[in-house]
Parts: structure tokens; sequence; C-alpha cells
């Protein structure tokens, strides 16, 4: 789990290797990971976009950017969480992920970034 706070607001992520969805003799590996944003200000946000970047070990770098998060924009109200879960398929069964989320002040429509931590994915058996 990795933990980073910017601006008052508090981004952590865990990952999952997902065995079942995987097969790693055509070099498909899947991953989730459980993001939970908690606003720790004192100013209601919504999160308008993310931006990822993405390392495959086999240096293999994807950018995904879009609207939200899993086809949602949260309000997160000063001391409210927001988790959700999504996935990655990596070819080499070893990557990173790292990125930035854009959020905007309900109070003004100030929109600043927020950095989502680097965080890595790795195949319990590439550990051994």
């Amino acid at each position: 789990m990795v933990t980073a706070t910017t601006r008052g607001i508090r981004i952590t992520v865990e990952t999952e290797y997902q065995p079942a969805y995987s097969s790693p003799i055509q070099f498909h590996f899947v991953f989730t990971y459980r993001v939970t944003i908690e606003n720790l200000s004192n100013q209601t946000i919504k999160l308008l976009r993310r931006h990822w970047h993405i390392h495959d070990a086999n240096t293999h770098v994807k950018d995904i950017e879009g609207e939200g998060v899993v086809g949602q924009q949260p309000v997160l109200e000063p001391g409210e969480r927001h988790t959700y879960v999504s996935g990655c398929n990596l070819k080499s069964g070893m990557g990173r992920m790292y990125g930035e989320y854009a959020m905007e002040r309900i109070v003004d429509g100030k929109v600043f970034k927020v950095r989502i931590p680097e965080f890595t994915m790795i195949v319990p058996f590439k550990l051994n």
C-alpha cells in the first residue's frame, strides 16, 4: 500500500495480482488496484479527470487520460472518502503506475492537481 497527500487530498493505492484472469504462458498478467481518495481539506472538491503513466517492465509505457474514474466524477465534502477498483494488464508480470487527478474546488471553481503515488505490480512468483 502506498499513500500521498497533496493539498489536503490523500490518495492510497493497494494492488493485487489476479491469477484467475492471467495467462503467464501468453504473457498476460492482470492486476487490480484499489484507490481511496480522502478529502482532508476544509473545502468540497470534485474529481474531474485522471492521467495515468503505466510502465511495463518490458519498457512499454502507456499514458491514459480521461474524465473521472470508472465512469464517476465523485464530489467529496470535507472528511469524506471515495474508493474504487480498477485494473491493469501487463505483458511482463512486473510494472509500475503513477499519475495525477485534476480536482475542482467547488466554492470557487479553482482546478488543481493531486499526485497519485507510484505503486508497483509484481506477479508473486517473480519475487521468489
